[in-house]
C-alpha cells in the first residue's frame, strides 16, 4: 500500500491482535475502519473511502464476474465518495489508485483461489444499486455490516445437492451429444460422486489441480464400474462405454472461458489472458487424467451409440434435457432456485435451437453456436431489464453446455496417442465453437447495454 502526502491514518490504531496464518494472509478489513455509525462514508478520509472501494472490487472478483463489471462497480462507489478510481484486475488480483483533490492512495490486493458464486454476486449487485441510489447516506459501519454479511453468507447448498446437480447436468449433457439411457444413467452415477468428491476436497481448501484429477478419475471409474453392473445384469453393448465422456463434463471451467472473451473484447487483455489460462489448465489437467484413466482400464472414446428418435421426438426431449442441464450447471454455480430456472429457461430456448440449426441447416457448428450465444445474451438482457439478476449469472450458465467438452477430450486423447492430424481436428473444431459463443455474448451486449458498448 502506498499513501501519498497526508498523515498515517492508523496512527494511534491497535494493532491485530492475531494475524492471519495463511499462505494468502486474510486482509483484517475491520482494521481499516472505525466503524463509524453516524459520519456519512463520503466524509471518511481517503484510506478509509479507498479500503472500502477496494474491498467491494475484491468482493466481486471473488464470485466470478469479469473484468468490466469489477471496474464497473468500483467506479460506481469511487463516484459516491467522491474520488477518482483507476484499476487493473486480473483473475485474483487488482491494483487500484483513489484519487481525490489532493491526495492519492494506491492497494494491491488478491484472492487465494478463484470461483464462482452467482447468488454472492446478486447480493452484490443489489447493494450496488443500493449504493448508487443512496451511497451519500451510508455510513462506513452500514457499509462494512453489509459487505461481511454477503462474505459470510452460507452456500445454499451441501455437498450432496451439488453432487445431484452435477449427474443431472452431465446426464442431460451426454443425452445431447448423442447418448442413450444407459450412458445418462452412467453418467448420472459417475458425475454425481465425481462432484462430490470435488465439493468435499474444495472445502478443505486442497490445491485446485489435485481437486480436478481426483474428481475426474472418480467420476471415470464409477461410470466404467456402472456399465460393467449394467453389462453384467442387463447384457447390455459394450458401445455404450464412450458415454464416460459426459460423467467428466462437470468440469468444464464455463465462466472463466466466457469471461475472459468479454474481457478481452474490452481491452481488459490482463484478465481475459490470465482467466483464459486457468481455463485451459483445468481443461488440460482434466482431459490428461482422463486420458490415463481411460489407457489404465481400457477404455476408448468413441461415437456415442445413436438413440433411435424421430426427429421430432429429438426436438421435444432436447428442450427438457438443455434445460435440466443448464439448470443443474447453475446450481454447481450456487445460484438460486428462481435463478437456475430462470437460466434453464434461456437455455432450453438458445441450445435447442442451436442444435437444429446443425442439423437442419448448412451452417457451420461455430456459426450456430454463434446463434445460439446471442439468442441467450438478448433474452438474458431483457429479464434482466425485468428482474435486476446480474447478466452474466444467467447468460454463461446457459450457453456452458454449448462448450464442447467432449471435442476436447477427442482431441487430447488423440494426441496422446500421437495420432497428431486427427487430435488437430478436433482441436480445431472445439476452438471454432469456443470462440463463437462469447462472440454471441459480446454482440448480445452491444446491441442491449448502451454503457458496455462504449468505450469511455
Amino acid at each position: 500500500m502506498h499513501n501519498s502526502d497526508q498523515s498515517n491514518p492508523f496512527e494511534g490504531f491497535e494493532p491485530a491482535e492475531h494475524l492471519s496464518k495463511h499462505h494468502h494472509m486474510a486482509i483484517p478489513w475491520q482494521d481499516f475502519f472505525t466503524n463509524d455509525n453516524f459520519t456519512p462514508a463520503k466524509e471518511a478520509n481517503l484510506v478509509e473511502r479507498a479500503a472500502i472501494v477496494g474491498r467491494i472490487g475484491l468482493m466481486m472478483l471473488a464470485y466470478g464476474t469479469g473484468a468490466w463489471r469489477v471496474r464497473d462497480s468500483m467506479n460506481i462507489v469511487a463516484r459516491k465518495l467522491k474520488m477518482t478510481c483507476s484499476a487493473d484486475i486480473g483473475l485474483v488480483s487488482l491494483e487500484y489508485t483513489c484519487m481525490d483533490a489532493h491526495h492519492a492512495y494506491t492497494q494491491a490486493l488478491s484472492l487465494p483461489t478463484t470461483g464462482v458464486n452467482t447468488a454472492k454476486l446478486s447480493m452484490m449487485e443489489r447493494f450496488i444499486h443500493d449504493f448508487r441510489d443512496r451511497g451519500e447516506e451510508m455510513t462506513i459501519g452500514e457499509i462494512h455490516q453489509r459487505l461481511e454479511k454477503i462474505a459470510h453468507s452460507r452456500g445454499k447448498y451441501s455437498p450432496i445437492h451439488v453432487a445431484l446437480a452435477a449427474a443431472l447436468a452431465c446426464s442431460c449433457f451426454v443425452f445431447l451429444l448423442g447418448g442413450g439411457p444407459v450412458e445418462m444413467l452412467c453418467c448420472f452415477i459417475g458425475a454425481g460422486l465425481g462432484n462430490y468428491v470435488r465439493r468435499k476436497i474444495a472445502d478443505r481448501h486442497i490445491t485446485l489441480f489435485a481437486c480436478i484429477a481426483l474428481a475426474v478419475a472418480v467420476a471415470c471409474i464409477v461410470y466404467l464400474l456402472s456399465f460393467m453392473g449394467m453389462q453384467y445384469f442387463f447384457n447390455i453393448s459394450d458401445r455404450h462405454e464412450t458415454g464416460y465422456i459426459g460423467a467428466m463434463l462437470f468440469i468444464i471451467p464455463g465462466f472463466p472461458f466466457i469471461t475472459s472473451g468479454l474481457d478481452i473484447s474490452k481491452l481488459d487483455m490482463r484478465s481475459g489472458l490470465e482467466r483464459l489460462t486457468y481455463a485451459v489448465a483445468i481443461i488440460v489437467v482434466a482431459t490428461l487424467v482422463g486420458w490415463i484413466v481411460a489407457m489404465a482400464v481400457h477404455l476408448r472414446p468413441g461415437t456415442l451409440a445413436a438413440w433411435p428418435l424421430s426427429p421430432l421426438a429429438l426436438l421435444l426431449l432436447r428442450i427438457p434435457a438443455s434445460f435440466g442441464g443448464v439448470f443443474g450447471f447453475s446450481i454447481m454455480f450456487n445460484s438460486t432456485p428462481k435463478m437456475a430456472a430462470l437460466a434453464g429457461l434461456i437455455g432450453a430456448v438458445a441450445n435447442t435451437t442451436r442444435l437444429e440449426l446443425v442439423d437442419w441447416t448448412h451452417i457451420p457448428a461455430g456459426a450456430c453456436a454463434f446463434i445460439g450465444a446471442l439468442i441467450a445474451g438478448l433474452i438474458a438482457s431483457f429479464v434482466k431489464m425485468k428482474l435486476h439478476y446480474p447478466q452474466i449469472s444467467l447468460t454463461v450458465p446457459s450457453i456452458v453446455i454449448m462448450i464442447p467438452g467432449l471435442y476436447m477430450y477427442q482431441a487430447m486423447y488423440n494426441m496422446g496417442l500421437t495420432s497428431i492430424n486427427v487430435g488437430t481436428l478436433w482441436m480445431t473444431k472445439a476452438l471454432l465453437i469456443v470462440v463463437f459463443l462469447p462472440l454471441g455474448l459480446i454482440v448480445a451486449r452491444i446491441l442491449t447495454d448502451h454503457k458496455w458498448r462504449r468505450n469511455g
